[in-house]
């Protein structure tokens, strides 16, 4: 029988050419990641100024707001009349107002809310209380969808940037639910925007009403900020980067001598729905910036792994290249030796 034939095995110099090649389809391909993220994190510092700035440009109003709502209040308070809204009752239920993101690509941003509002579940049950959530945007929305044991009042979508509407209609359901006594208290989860590579979840009361002339959470700490961060960007090296600077925002004190041409409690229920508007809208807009500034830490992190990668892979392929060129050499001068 004749003998069979052995298959031949590639030569290294075959061997390498496809390794060339695949580290070249490997840099290619890191160089094109590169300019994604490098993309999106420049798409998401101009997004995140824009946030930032709606911010701090309602500050003002609404600590305004706040004040003179306190200042009727307190008014009032001789009159011997209650806004349903300040009634402080022997809590059964709460309704939690969970703010996440629509999108991923944030690094730890929607995780971390939602690992705060479990926590906060975690201890109503532990307190014997009941509870429902209001999910606000599209992973939360994701993820308490799957939780067959979490009690869900509604599910609300995001739609970009957040808007007077949008925040009109979460506070219609949670004043609905407030004044029928279906819960005794609302509470909102959310990410208070702290600067460009801080931010914090947080809990903070919304009714009944908080302590006056500033925002606490749930264990009486204040969260409003004493300055802020706005962010430009410029360029630098020939490339676009980011800068920041410090901005410190006030409201205006509300004078004590201030008299009222209609009676109070009716200048105190038109003005509630534009109290509950307007602290909704607030923790939407700073869920956003910081939504919008870990995505950019997320995708600028991306960006040096790239860089990173890329410059390994090179200095491989190059290895590569210098042994392939040096094994041809030896084959040349091998070859023209056997010839002599």
């Amino acid at each position: 029988l004749p003998p069979k034939s052995l298959s031949q095995s590639p030569s290294p110099f075959t061997r390498i050419r496809c390794r060339l090649r695949e580290l070249r389809k490997r840099i290619e391909t890191v160089k094109s990641t590169q300019k994604i993220t490098e993309a999106m994190k420049l798409v998401a510092a101009a997004k995140v100024r824009r946030a930032q700035e709606a911010v701090i440009n309602g500050r003002p109003f609404t600590e305004a707001l706040v004040e003179l709502l306190y200042t009727i209040n307190e008014s009032l308070q001789c009159d011997d009349v209650d806004c349903p809204l300040t009634v402080i009752r022997p809590v059964k239920k709460v309704a939690l107002v969970v703010i996440t993101g629509d999108r991923g690509l944030c690094g730890s941003f929607n995780s971390a809310v939602i690992k705060k509002a479990e926590s906060r579940i975690s201890n109503l049950k532990g307190l014997g209380l009941d509870y429902t959530v209001i999910s606000v945007g599209k992973k939360g929305n994701s993820y308490f969808s799957r939780k067959d044991d979490v009690s869900v009042e509604r599910f609300v979508e995001g739609v970009g940037f957040p808007t007077a509407k949008e925040a009109q209609m979460i506070a219609d359901d949670v004043f609905s639910l407030f004044v029928t006594e279906e819960v005794d208290k609302v509470e909102l989860v959310y990410t208070k925007f702290v600067s460009l590579v801080k931010s914090d979840p947080v809990i903070r009361t919304l009714l009944p009403l908080s302590v006056r002339g500033e925002v606490f959470d749930v264990n009486g700490n204040c969260v409003d900020a004493v300055e802020d961060e706005l962010f430009m960007l410029t360029t630098k090296e020939g490339k676009l980067a980011v800068e920041r600077d410090k901005v410190r925002v006030e409201g205006g004190p509300i004078s004590p001598l201030m008299q009222f041409e209609q009676d109070p409690v009716q200048i105190l229920d038109a003005m509630m729905p534009l109290y509950l508007n307007s602290q909704i809208l607030r923790a939407l807009q700073e869920s956003l910036a910081s939504e919008l500034a870990a995505r950019m830490n997320a995708m600028s992190n991306a960006t040096d792994n790239a860089v990173e990668l890329k410059k390994n892979l090179s200095i491989v392929y190059n290895r590569e290249r210098q042994a392939k060129i040096t094994g041809e050499i030896l084959e040349i001068v091998a070859g023209a030796e056997a010839l002599t």
